[in-house]
């Protein structure tokens, strides 16, 4: 897989129990992700972690400056590890992570992380638009329950509907396992 960068999205603090926004299987999706970042290391392959901070102190999560906003230990930054900042949804939008890729001549990403409606759903769209080949490891990724028209959904419908719709047109869905063998 010469020429991929693993990205890891949004394992934040507050995803994470105890923080202000937790998400439906934050802690599996992380040790999946936290295995393949150990294999990306291993192999000297480029890995990106990109957090998030709201720009407003009013924000519900991701507050800048807060412990909530932090990297998770699980999958936190090495020296020398990039970190891009994002104040969106879209981890392209108004940061240098495409000047990044490209300098580093990738032409494949890996996204793992949160929340797969969002965030991943954004940044893979974002990656697909910009030419790069995208796998999404689903097992590596965790969302929460959204509700629409008095209906809610669950989040195992969330995160199923979103990979499937990646799935379709802008991305390879895989799963950890799967990857690893690759790998």
């Amino acid at each position: 897989m010469k020429n991929t960068a693993l990205l890891l999205v949004d394992y934040q603090n507050d995803y994470f129990p105890e923080g202000k926004w937790e998400l439906e299987g934050i802690d599996l999706a992380a040790a999946n992700g936290a295995m393949l970042l150990e294999r990306f290391r291993h192999k000297n392959l480029p890995v990106v972690h990109i957090r998030h901070e709201f720009e407003s102190h009013d924000a519900p999560f991701f507050v800048a400056g807060s412990d909530g906003a932090k990297i998770h230990t699980s999958v936190a930054a090495q020296e020398g590890e990039p970190v891009i900042l994002k104040h969106s949804a879209n981890s392209f939008k108004g940061t240098d992570l495409k000047s990044l890729l490209d300098e580093l001549e990738i032409q494949r990403v890996i996204m793992i992380g949160a929340m797969s409606h969002m965030c991943i759903d954004a940044a893979t769209r974002a990656a697909a638009d910009y030419g790069y080949e995208v796998i999404v490891a689903q097992d590596a990724c965790a969302t929460v329950e959204q509700t629409f028209n008095g209906v809610t959904v669950p989040a195992k419908q969330v995160h199923a509907s979103f990979m499937s719709a990646l799935g379709f047109a802008y991305a390879e869905v895989l799963d950890t396992a799967t990857l690893l063998e690759r790998l």
